[in-house]
């Protein structure tokens, strides 16, 4: 191993290997375009017909999908303005991350469905019609729940429940919709459950109880009768058709809900018993969520109908076939049925698929065509939700030339940068892997000091990148918790497109990984559609320009999933409609993220009673340490402030405007609450 010579920092004229130089070519000026990153981020795969890079290098929203007019995009860029500047300068003065909705699209979304289905229907001539449902499960949010009753009521779009919680949030929503829309009740059922869903029907609801266990059908035959309500009762079917894909692992023989052909008959024979088989109106069934393929749908549809016409000859009074949910959506682009994050059909490849299976079995056993029903939640809600969050920093390993201070002896180091300027990657690599060896083993004896060892590492990445070994991958280190913001991305490994909001008329520079704020080595994606493990992204400016990322298609559960690691709440969300005002689009609402004190409270703490003890704390010291009364005055008042601000606001960093900002509102208004925005502005309401 060649010796090292320890030699003045101030030393005349040493050598450092050189960095490779660019070719003539590559040193030109790269022409680049936002084509170029709409297919380097392969958006027009994922992101059509909602969202493309403009031609000032941001992405836009299509809020009416195709049918969006030039003058109604949506840029981001300007929209994360409006959300983040300050309120005196015409922002809404909120922290990042920030969820924003865009209703204008999960209208189109409604609009899409229900016409696809309406095309198969009549181009078939099938005798009867489709009427969906939304599971609220993919997204409670109120408005998001509001917002398709209201969109659907044309439709007799209904909704979906599975819990307690989730069928008064139902019934409550659909009393403003449409009185034939469906309320499905799913999932595992209690007495109470039971009692809630027949008191709909006494409400002129259209609930239908769907039994996953057997053992809910006595619940429903007893509490019936004793609240005097005819039920109507539906019964999820456990089919053997299922895909193998993550996401099949609920459907089959051993899935977790539905019931077995030798269940479903004893049922039929407990309800006629009953007297009540004229209730069985409606079979269930679920292959999987995101099924990969149009022929393995048909099986499935296919074999649920064949149950249907069973049940028909049994006697029941059949009228709808709910086939669930599944309609997938493109997550990375590719058009593909190869995976969990792809599709291959469209949304009316779909339609055709389930409307001609259900018509030709029905057909072949002479049944009436029943109505069709499906839980699609995760297709109708992904595209409408866009997390907007921040690259705050890098971490660039690679050392400036002033940190070398060490360098070989006579003809060692002549050897290494005879190796260097060969080009000898296998030479260089061993000595650099040597070198670093020793200067460990002699840091840890004490021999070398902490900036000699830097010394060396950064004389290290100078022969590596001289050679073309130097790692380029970057870290970038995100304003966001991947725990609270993108559960199911280290929960089941689901990647969602994350993509620069601008930019884009500008090459990328570098190859980056993205690291969360929280405490923890999993709060990182380092996974990306196309089976990436980097993603193309631009140096941070050193001036202080802000970098912005959105995360798309993640309207479906992460939300509801999400959980507050590290105590870091949800974030802002706003929602904006298209308009034809000066900016283009109209904020109706945004509601500041979690504060800390939120977050705290909703561990069971009291913020209330932390922030007393702390300003008591505060009294004490100031009076133990003495000095003028108004002095102490003073301070106390600004601790106590500086506590205030810090329970109220956000826990993710903020920008100095955030905060100046925060120090003159924090006296005006509670964190319990929410602004009613408008072009103009916003309102604070209390809650």
């Amino acid at each position: 191993m060649p010796a090292l010579a320890c030699v003045d920092s101030y030393a005349a004229d040493v050598f450092i290997p050189p960095s490779p130089q660019p070719s003539s070519t590559a040193a030109a000026v790269d022409t680049w375009s936002p084509s170029l990153s709409s297919s380097l981020y392969r958006i027009d795969g994922w992101g059509a017909p909602y969202f493309f890079a403009n031609s000032s290098g941001n992405i836009s929203v299509r809020p009416h999908g195709n049918n969006t007019l030039p003058h109604q995009d949506i840029d981001l860029l300007k929209l994360v303005a409006k959300v983040t500047d300050p309120k005196q300068t015409g922002g809404l003065g909120l922290q990042l991350p920030v969820i924003v909705r865009f209703p204008d699209v999960l209208k189109n979304r409604l609009e899409c469905l229900q016409s696809a289905f309406d095309f198969a229907v009549q181009s078939q001539g099938y005798e009867s019609h489709y009427q969906g449902v939304y599971p609220v499960k993919c997204n409670q949010n109120r408005f998001v729940v509001e917002d398709i009753v209201r969109f659907g009521s044309q439709f007799r779009f209904g909704l979906e429940a599975g819990s307690k919680p989730e069928i008064l949030l139902a019934m409550s929503c659909l009393c403003k919709g449409n009185n034939e829309a469906f309320l499905i009740c799913n999932g595992f059922k209690d007495a109470e459950y039971v009692s809630l869903a027949l008191m709909g029907r006494k409400l002129a609801l259209k609930t239908v109880i769907v039994l996953e266990q057997e053992e809910e059908l006595d619940l429903v035959i007893d509490l019936s009768h004793k609240m005097n309500v005819r039920p109507v009762i539906g019964l999820r079917a456990k089919l053997r058709t299922k895909h193998s894909g993550h996401f099949g692992s609920t459907s089959g023989e051993k899935g977790k809900f539905g019931l077995t052909t030798t269940q479903i008959v004893r049922v039929v024979r407990k309800l006629s018993e009953a007297c009540m088989l004229d209730c069985l109106q409606l079979l269930h069934f679920h292959i999987g969520s995101q099924i990969p393929s149009t022929s393995l749908l048909s099986d499935g549809v296919s074999e649920a109908a064949q149950l249907y016409c069973e049940l028909v000859r049994l006697g029941a009074n059949m009228k709808v076939i709910d086939i669930g949910g599944g309609l997938g959506i493109d997550y990375d682009g590719s058009k593909s049925g190869e995976s969990d994050l792809s599709v291959a059909y469209t949304l009316e490849e779909y339609a055709e698929a389930v409307v001609a299976s259900v018509r030709f079995v029905c057909e072949r056993r002479s049944v009436k065509h029943p109505v069709i029903c499906s839980e699609s939640g995760r297709a109708i809600v992904s595209h409408h939700s866009v997390l907007i969050f921040e690259a705050v920093s890098t971490v660039n390993h690679q050392a400036d030339r002033d940190d070398i201070q060490f360098l070989l002896e006579g003809d060692d180091y002549e050897e290494m940068y005879s190796a260097v300027m060969r080009g000898d990657q296998e030479r260089c690599l061993l000595y650099v892997d040597k070198l670093k060896q020793r200067c460990v083993e002699g840091f840890k004896d004490g021999v070398l000091s902490i900036e000699q060892l830097a010394s060396v590492d950064g004389l290290c990445e100078w022969v590596l990148k001289a050679i073309g070994g130097s790692d380029p991958v970057q870290t970038y280190n995100i304003n966001l918790s991947v725990f609270t913001s993108v559960p199911d991305l280290w929960g089941i490994e689901q990647l969602f497109p994350i993509v620069p909001i601008h930019k884009l008329d500008q090459k990328p520079g570098t190859r980056g990984v993205l690291s969360d704020l929280t405490c923890d080595s999993d709060g990182k994606i380092d996974k990306f559609i196309g089976g990436e493990s980097t993603l193309p992204l631009h140096e941070l400016e050193s001036g202080g320009g802000r970098y912005f990322l959105g995360m798309f298609l993640g309207g479906a559960y992460e939300e509801a999933l999400g959980g507050v690691h590290n105590l870091f709440g949800g974030p802002s969300v706003v929602r904006v409609l298209q308009s034809d005002g000066p900016h283009g689009f109209a904020v109706t609402r945004a509601v500041p993220g979690q504060s800390s004190a939120d977050v705290l409270r909703g561990m069971q703490h009291e913020p209330e009673m932390m922030f007393e003890t702390l300003k008591h704390r505060a009294e004490e010291v100031m009076h133990t340490k003495g000095g003028g009364e108004g002095e102490d005055v003073d301070e106390f008042g600004n601790v106590a402030a500086c506590l205030d601000r810090s329970f109220h606001n956000m826990p993710y960093l903020a920008t100095e405007e955030v905060l100046s900002m925060s120090n003159s509102l924090s006296d005006a208004v509670s964190n319990l609450g929410f602004y009613y925005c408008d072009e103009d502005g916003f309102d604070y309401l209390s809650a």
